[in-house]
């Protein structure tokens, strides 16, 4: 059984960084792509950032120069490094993988298992 488990939110002031992690169990695929999303009250689910096999990698213009996405394989964790925060980035982030490879594109429709989120707040 997979299961993705994020840690590392919380609130921060403009400005701010934070570091999440998504730890999964249970996914030993050769071929994937992970990624994070977010979701603001009121607003659809947004692709931030994804990376594949390769590690590869593929941001939201909105975050780009500001996030990091990144992998252990050897710890099976995803990790993203949120830095000069907006409060526009203030959201429920989630995060999630599919179980083959190819582009890693940021659509929430192409991943097939999910976390059940941690939240970021960037006040001002």
């Amino acid at each position: 059984q997979v299961q993705l488990v994020e840690s590392g939110g919380g609130s921060v002031q403009v400005g701010g960084s934070l570091n999440l992690s998504c730890s999964l169990s249970g996914f030993s695929y050769t071929r994937y792509c992970m990624g994070w999303f977010r979701q603001a009250p009121g607003k659809e689910r947004e692709g931030v950032a994804a990376i594949g096999t390769d590690f590869g990698t593929r941001y939201a213009d909105s975050v780009k120069g500001r996030f990091t996405i990144s992998k252990d394989n050897a710890k099976n964790v995803l990790y993203l490094q949120m830095d000069n925060l907006k409060p526009e980035d203030t959201a429920q982030y989630r995060c999630a993988a599919r179980a083959w490879g190819g582009h890693c594109y940021l659509a929430p429709s192409q991943f097939n298992f999910w976390g059940q989120g941690t939240q970021v707040t960037v006040s001002t």
